[in-house]
């Protein structure tokens, strides 16, 4: 993802421009953006959700909508279609802000484009045309424009994930609280006790539980071969969700090619509780995938069945232990 923010001319002055390549077609891409059903689930920062009034796509037609933030922010958007180009550009006038009028709100035209890379990868950019320079910086400051601007965008990958293939999805209820099974997702000292297959030891190199942090830990598996894997958080949610990407690595850190394995796997984990027990559900969906990588993930969906049940069964002993009063 690019942004201008640099700018030399007064046109680029009043200019934020934010830029992504993403691994699916361009009728895919299109969808995702015309379509309020797909809209609704990538739209906004991480952790922001949205309600639709109306979602009118044409020329002079208007998409009304409030963008509700983690603290339970309103803001609500206005937006008027100026220009629709099937498949290669959508223009729109906006305007939109705090519900509260607390913080003067924002005025922009934006200009959305969908380039074809090849077959399987779409370049979208977004031009953001303000009025002053100053009404740009505004919105920078105040609403943290360009790096809203790139989280929605990398939520929208997320949600073309999703389009392309169904999430693989294993779900487990311990009996303990929910604060407690956190802890042991969330904590070094817990994580290590449980994390991997039967008879695997854990080395972790690094433990950063936090967004844009990163956990990387090798797994020396009972034959001897060690495996080093390492997960970048996008979303903390405590107590009820965990976000991040996974990849095979090196002890660096860095991503390495590793088969049968995608480059990229978001995992998304909840923790739900009721009467004193917690259900945690694990997602995993191939990101920027290739289409040999999508036929690998469904290949190894039962495998991936069997591969969490013995964590799961090592945290649920664990889980006891930690909640057996000491003598």
């Amino acid at each position: 993802m690019s942004t201008n923010t640099n700018p030399s001319d007064d046109t680029a002055q009043r200019e934020i421009i934010l830029s992504r390549v993403l691994t699916a077609p361009r009728e895919l891409v299109w969808e995702a953006w015309t379509n309020p059903e797909h809209v609704v689930k990538w739209w906004g920062p991480r952790g922001f959700t949205n309600a639709t009034k109306r979602h009118d796509f044409r020329v002079g037609g208007y998409w009304e909508h409030t963008m509700i933030g983690p603290d339970g922010t309103r803001y609500p958007n206005k937006s008027k279609f100026l220009e629709i180009v099937p498949l290669e550009r959508i223009v729109y006038l906006l305007g939109g802000g705090r519900e509260d009028g607390e913080v003067a709100g924002a005025n922009f035209t934006a200009t959305w484009t969908f380039e074809v890379v090849d077959a399987n990868t779409t370049k979208v950019t977004g031009t953001l045309l303000f009025p002053t320079k100053e009404a740009r910086d505004h919105v920078v400051r105040e609403f943290g424009a360009i790096e809203g601007g790139r989280q929605t965008l990398e939520r929208l990958g997320e949600q073309l994930a999703v389009m392309r293939c169904e999430p693989f999805v294993v779900a487990h209820e311990f009996a303990a609280p929910r604060d407690l099974v956190w802890r042991t997702w969330t904590e070094p000292e817990h994580f290590r006790h449980w994390f991997g297959p039967k008879g695997a030891s854990l080395n972790i190199a690094r433990f950063e539980v936090k967004p844009g942090g990163m956990t990387l830990f090798s797994m020396t598996l009972p034959g001897g071969q060690e495996m080093w894997v390492k997960a970048v958080y996008r979303e903390i949610a405590p107590p009820a969700k965990l976000v991040w990407v996974t990849s095979p690595a090196d002890q660096d850190g860095a991503t390495v090619a590793r088969p049968m394995w995608p480059r990229e796997r978001l995992t998304v984990v909840t923790f739900a509780e009721n009467a004193g027990k917690t259900t945690v559900t694990v997602r995993w969906l191939p990101l920027d995938a290739t289409a040999e990588d999508l036929a690998a993930f469904d290949a190894g969906r039962a495998g991936a069945a069997a591969g969490w049940s013995a964590p799961f069964e090592k945290l649920t002993t664990y889980l006891s232990e930690l909640q057996t009063p000491a003598h």
